[in-house]
């Protein structure tokens, strides 16, 4: 088999009810078109009824009949393969779908049989307990029976439970305390299992366990071995008990020539382990790199006081860390105190001392809070867990003793080790990513996968030294501007992005706002003035259905930030204000001056936006182009971010690109494209290519950042276009390599010293080949 050449991946959402792989196959023209190599799919394994995401899949064992199972498959990589294109297959070996015990065998084979069941070993579970706790409960509805199938099972509502052979009885609650498992309220904090991070309906499995490793990748194996997959992208591996371990068995499973990418959340300044037998991450980090040199750094002080005079908080690196601390403390003793309750009893069993369980918890708390990685147990963070320890110690001396139990425990390499590693990946995503970047708001354009909001931006020089770095280290990692789980897509980010160049106008605009509407809460209010303006439209206001889109998300962003309501406990009353505060901005006399900021303001964050977005395409890594992103879009944090895609208007689009200007609505179109196809022309170029950066001389020199890749392809872009568009770019020039350069966004021809207004004159991005 012929593998086709990897050069750029495009990213389709598939659900049952909406794209199927059939739909998938019917779009293979239109990616071809495009410029794709690969196409990315979403999870394909069967998952609960009616999922949207596919992350929750239920049987491991089969393709989704919701999707179109296997012969789709097939037919979807069969129509690939004859235009010279391959196909990369989303993975989720953490965990299972368990909502709907019906729907999963495995899971209900052991409701049913507890550890007597062939299955029990392929789940987490905590044993030692007794009936492990299933959290399925909400209110005093008592459990029945529910006797009209082929056999009982206790019933909760809509929801169904096994009853296990010799204990069924005419008394619903009888029955039920006969059984290995214990339905318990879901807000009880009791959790027999280990999960996907907090989530209840997410049963993770024992991958360490080669057993379940085989079962679990059955169909994988099948695909390799049919030719269907060139590759794949592991979901969270960090949650795994061995990580390292699974990646070497995943390697052989698929062979030295498959990509194999991983979720790997780094942490800033953390680098990705040379050891691992991976093609690199899933792009969180370039996201970072690419959003952050397009920031202008010299609105930082002002959006700091801005933030400090409205939260009373700095929201600078500082206070973030200190936030991070204090969330972490939180998370661990709420949410995550089921898995820190089995981490201590596992310190107990592996360093065995009479400390008591609450110094063993709080060293355990405050040893967690302190570590800035997801974990500690691959080689470039290995050190992270002593130092972490070093800190409390001294912070802490009265837990001297649980500190002692818990390094030696570590040390002992076994159960309590593990769980220590899942519980500090578990902790920074429930702290970080999914509350304090929901409760900051200096700039949340920074507040993203992986991000680091606590620094303003990247400077040129480091961000050419990162590219370098990827270019040599990691040339095959995936880098992406959008995901299925970016807090919002690349276009609203990158407009956001732009209050960085207009921070002084910003504040203005925000204190006088806060005037004729004010916010319900200074926090809230800060960080949702931002998303507004983000996805404001440039003409006429938000119809109904941005306004609900924007509803939507206000709901869950003051619900997963936990400080005035929460998915727990809704505050209703709170969160009635601030909808109702919506509609007035939207309505009342704040809709007029913030559309008159977007049109002046948008225009540059279309600008931001294809310059990222060329860099992205021309950079070091294997870009991915998320469903929908060719084309200017607005969207903000799941679902919204998984809505349908509209492919009818983008090949209606595609077969008539001549750009003008960034507004344009064809112009991001027109640069993916282009790109894309010059990649697929000029593999060598750019998968395998050297990187060096291309600079401009002059009085404006500071707006242009560029590079040559190989040596044939340059690429530029403009930056900090609101000062650009006062001052121009009179007496700045780029001094081309030798030879003959033609721009493939426009056709124009370059050779020697340029200068930039005559590069530039079209659009705020330039892709140059030679020859």
């Amino acid at each position: 088999m012929t593998v086709p050449a990897l050069t750029g991946t495009y990213r389709l959402q598939l659900r049952g009810d909406a794209f199927t792989l059939d739909d998938a196959r019917r779009l293979a023209d239109y990616l071809d078109d495009l410029g794709v190599s690969h196409l990315y799919l979403s999870p394909v394994l069967t998952a609960a009824a009616g999922s949207t995401h596919g992350y929750d899949v239920t049987d491991p064992t089969s393709v989704s009949p919701a999707l179109g199972g296997r012969e789709s498959l097939v037919a979807l990589a069969s129509e690939l393969r004859s235009r010279g294109m391959g196909l990369i297959v989303d993975l989720v070996p953490n965990h299972v779908g368990v909502a709907d015990p019906v729907q999963n065998r495995w899971w209900w084979d052991v409701l049913k049989h507890g550890a007597g069941s062939a299955y029990a070993s392929f789940f987490d579970i905590d044993w030692a307990q007794g009936r492990f706790a299933v959290p399925a409960l909400g209110d005093d509805e008592p459990l029945t029976v529910d006797r009209t199938g082929p056999e009982p099972m206790l019933a909760y509502y809509d929801h169904r439970f096994p009853i296990a052979p010799g204990t069924d009885g005419a008394d619903a609650t009888a029955v039920h305390s006969r059984q290995a498992y214990e339905l318990v309220d879901w807000r009880s904090g009791r959790v027999g299992y280990r999960r996907f991070f907090t989530v209840n309906e997410l049963a993770a499995l024992r991958q360490e366990d080669q057993e379940v490793f085989e079962a679990s990748h059955r169909e994988l194996r099948t695909w390799v071995s049919d030719g269907l997959v060139d590759g794949v992208r592991i979901d969270h591996p960090d949650g795994l008990t061995d990580p390292a371990g699974y990646l070497r068995r995943l390697r052989e499973l698929l062979g030295a020539d498959r990509w194999l990418v991983i979720e790997k959340i780094l942490a800033p300044g953390e680098p990705l382990d040379p050891a691992l037998p991976a093609d690199g991450t899933t792009g969180y980090d370039a996201l970072g790199e690419l959003t952050g040199v397009f920031l202008d750094q010299s609105g930082e002080r002002e959006l700091t006081d801005l933030h400090l005079q409205r939260t009373g908080d700095r929201g600078d690196a500082e206070s973030l860390r200190r936030s991070e601390r204090e969330l972490k403390r939180e998370v661990l003793r709420g949410a995550l105190a089921p898995e820190v309750r089995r981490m201590v009893d596992a310190v107990r069993r592996d360093s065995p001392t009479d400390v008591e369980s609450e110094a063993l918890t709080s060293a355990v708390v405050e040893t967690v809070a302190r570590v800035p990685y997801y974990r500690t147990d691959y080689g470039p963070t290995s050190g992270a867990l002593g130092e972490a320890i070093g800190v409390v110690a001294a912070e802490h001396p009265e837990l001297a003793g649980a500190l002692s139990a818990l390094s030696a425990a570590d040390r002992a390499e076994g159960e309590a080790a593990a769980r220590l590693q899942q519980v500090c990946g578990a902790a920074m995503a429930k702290s970080v990513e999914d509350r304090l970047f929901y409760r900051t708001a200096r700039l949340i354009s920074l507040q993203e996968v992986g991000g680091d909001p606590g620094r303003f931006g990247v400077p040129v020089a480091r961000f050419h030294l990162s590219q370098a770095r990827r270019a040599r280290d990691w040339p095959a990692a995936m880098t992406t501007l959008s995901t299925h789980d970016t807090k919002r897509g690349e276009d609203v980010r990158a407009r956001i992005g732009v209050l960085s160049q207009a921070a002084g106008l910003w504040s203005r605009s925000v204190r006088a706002w806060e005037e004729l509407a004010p916010s319900p809460d200074p926090a809230t209010g800060l960080f949702l003035w931002q998303s507004m303006f983000g996805v404001w439209p440039v003409v006429g206001g938000p119809d109904d259905t941005v306004r609900d889109r924007l509803h939507a998300y206000a709901t869950k962003a003051v619900r997963e930030s936990g400080v005035r309501t929460s998915w727990e406990r809704v505050d209703s009353a709170f969160e009635s204000r601030v909808h109702a505060w919506i509609d007035e901005a939207i309505d009342g006399p704040v809709a007029a001056s913030m559309a008159d900021l977007v049109r002046t303001l948008a225009p540059h964050g279309r600008v931001d936006s294809l310059g990222q977005k060329l860099l992205q395409l021309a950079g070091p890594g294997i870009p991915d182009v998320y469903q929908g992103t060719e084309l200017w879009e607005d969207s903000l944090v799941d679902p919204d971010n998984r809505r349908p895609v509209d492919f009818g208007v983008r090949r209606l689009l595609a077969a008539d690109l001549h750009p003008v200007s960034a507004v344009d609505a064809v112009a991001k179109l027109a640069v993916t494209r282009t790109a894309l196809r010059l990649r697929r022309e000029r593999p060598s170029s750019f998968v395998d290519g050297a990187y060096s950066p291309v600079t401009a001389d002059g009085a404006a020199s500071a707006h242009l950042v560029g590079f040559l890749r190989g040596e044939d392809v340059i690429a530029v872009a403009t930056r900090h276009s609101l000062a650009l568009s006062r001052r121009g770019w009179r007496g700045t020039s780029v001094a081309l390599p030798p030879g003959t350069w033609t721009d493939r966004l426009n056709g124009h021809v370059f050779t020697g010293t340029v200068p930039a207004e005559e590069l530039l004159s079209q659009l705020p991005v330039a892709l140059l080949a030679r020859g």
